[in-house]
Parts: C-alpha cells; structure tokens; sequence
C-alpha cells in the first residue's frame, strides 16, 4: 500500500515559514532542486490543502516558458503537471491541473487514496501535516534542514501536536549546508516493511 510521505523545508530552528509566509530564506539550489525531481518524479500523487496548491498551481503550470528558464526548473514543472493531485479543501470546489479536490481529511479518504495510488503520496502543506498528524496518517518525514535561524515564524510541528516514535532511514549533506533527514514512523516502518 502506499505510504503518505511529508516533504517539507524547515529553517534551523523548526520554521516552514518566517512572518507573512516569507519563504525567501530557502535554499534551494541546483543540487536540492535536482534532489526533489527525482524524489518527488517517483511519487504516485502530490497531496495538499487548498493554499499550497493555490501556491503552487499559481507558479508551476508556465515554469518551464521562456528561453532562460533553468533545466531542473523546467523539469519539475512538467512533474507537477503530470502528476496526479488531491487537495483537501473545504472552500475550493474544483481545480485544474490533474487535480482532484476531497472536502474533508478523513482516515477513510486517506485510506481509499493510498488504496487508488501506485507510489507513495507527497504530502505538502504545514497545516494539511499537522491535520493528517493528528489522524496518525503520516508514514515518513522527509525534511530538508536549512541553514537558517528565523527567530520568529511558523513552526512546522506545534508545541500540541501529537508525540511520535521515528527511525532515522537517512540522512545527506548538500553542498549548499541544507541537510536531509528521513525518518518513518516506527509502527509505520514496522507495518510496511
């Protein structure tokens, strides 16, 4: 069955994004980029609330349009709009772009997508984690350490989220200072292995 699978970039001191959802501090870079194409290429789905999509949706469709555009960039746009999307919302009534939209996180829909999916499913989207969390429907965490103390922003795991038990799977140095860390759940590494 496939495995819900949170991609998130975090500063340093626990931050998705600094005040007024600055993302600036990112640092993403040719070799991170390339990184996230592969991974991400290989997922069966990307998952995500009604503001990331909107995010993304805004930005990835045209990506690839222009003579100076960059090769991983042109690449992760044509990824994005092959790929297969679910947005949990409760406002948006439809999307384009491959995009399917569920009104409602419940295990049972989670469970009926990851049934549906060949792959893994991207999970994008601080609040939709935290939401999918608090169901106990995370299987891994792929988070990409920024070399970057923000202070003041929004944490990606609140200080009232639930505990959890990880395994570490791996971990990788990029050039640039960012540091991968993949980590399953440990009844969830037990249950899929």
């Amino acid at each position: 069955m496939s495995k819900i699978v949170l991609f998130m970039s975090v500063s340093l001191d626990g931050c998705f994004e600094g005040l007024d959802r600055d993302i600036s501090w990112n640092r993403v870079d040719e070799e991170v980029h390339r990184y996230l194409n592969a991974e991400l290429g290989r997922m069966g789905g990307f998952v995500s609330g009604r503001i990331t999509h909107q995010l993304l949706a805004d930005f990835w469709p045209d990506a690839d349009r222009g003579p100076a555009v960059e090769p991983w960039i042109a690449e992760f746009a044509r990824i994005w709009r092959a790929m297969p999307k679910t947005v949990f919302s409760r406002t948006l009534r439809q999307a384009d772009w491959n995009t399917t939209v569920l009104p409602e996180v419940t295990p049972e829909a989670v469970a009926a997508l990851k049934a549906a999916t060949t792959g893994d499913l991207a999970l994008g989207g601080a609040g939709l984690a935290a939401t999918f969390r608090a169901l106990d429907l995370v299987d891994e965490y792929h988070l990409l350490i920024h070399p970057v103390l923000l202070g003041r922003g929004h944490r990606l795991f609140p200080a009232d989220g639930p505990p959890e038990d990880l395994e570490l799977l791996t971990t990788r140095v990029f050039g640039n200072g960012v540091v991968l860390l993949r980590y399953a759940r440990a009844a969830a590494r037990g249950a899929n292995s």
